[in-house]
Order: structure tokens, then sequence, then C-alpha cells
């Protein structure tokens, strides 16, 4: 029963910073620069998961880790704002403005997805929890 509480664990805390990378794409969805103050759209980030081997459990159930965080490569998305401060000065693009090419649709959507993983998680480890109880209830 232990090991129900920590492939749950593990998905918990994946799917905490799927949404964590979520949020930072929608709330750096209008960002123009990066930390350096350089004219450059933020990049929108994305977790991978992969089968976490160490977390076995039971008829061949595994834990869940992440594998890595990659970064989009997508072309920014250009729109024509020759007042904005951050406006291409001269060249092809000029008056043009990169934006993050991040899609609110999808972000919302990939956060739907990763909370009711989240909840579903969160309810595993309630019944392996009673289920113990009840257990020690009938033991004791």
């Amino acid at each position: 029963m232990l090991s129900a509480l920590d492939i749950s664990t593990s998905a918990l805390v994946a799917q905490r910073h799927r949404l964590t990378a979520i949020a930072n794409n929608i709330a750096n969805l209008n960002t123009t620069r990066n930390e350096q103050g350089e004219l450059e759209p933020y990049r929108a980030k994305y977790v991978t998961f992969q089968t976490a081997e160490a977390q076995k459990g039971a008829f061949g159930a595994a834990g869940v880790k992440i594998s890595s965080v990659e970064t989009s490569q997508a072309e920014p998305l250009w729109r024509y704002q020759p007042s904005h401060p951050d406006a291409v000065k001269e060249g092809p693009r000029a008056g043009y403005v990169a934006y993050p090419n991040v899609n609110m649709m999808e972000e919302f959507t990939d956060a739907l997805t990763a909370s009711r993983a989240y909840e579903a998680n969160v309810g595993v480890i309630e019944v392996t929890k009673d289920l113990n109880q009840q257990t020690l209830r009938l033991l004791a």
C-alpha cells in the first residue's frame, strides 16, 4: 500500500511542475524582452514526463518523474505596432513587435488536464489512506 502513496506523490509533484510552467507561459503572454532587457520575446516552457523506474509498485505500476523542461523554438508572433517602444526600428520588420508564440487556449486546456490529474491523485491518496485505516481497525 505504501507504494501507491509513493506513486501518487510522484504524480502530484510532476503535475505541480507542469502547472507552474503553464502559469509562467500565461503570465508572460505579452513579454517582449528577456531577463537581460534585450528585445527577445519569452519562449514557452513545456514539461515532459517519463516513468520513474525507482518507484515500481505492484502489478507493474510505476511512478512518474520529469524527464525534461523543453523551451519552445516556435517563431514569435509579429504584430504591427509602430508606436510600441519595442517595435523593430528598421529592416523588413520595421514597426513590428515580436510577441511570444503562446496559445492561450492550449495553455488553459493543459492547465485543466494537469489540475484534473492532480485531483485524481489526491483522490488515490485519500482512498489509500482510508484503506490503511480500515485495515488497522480490523487488525486491532
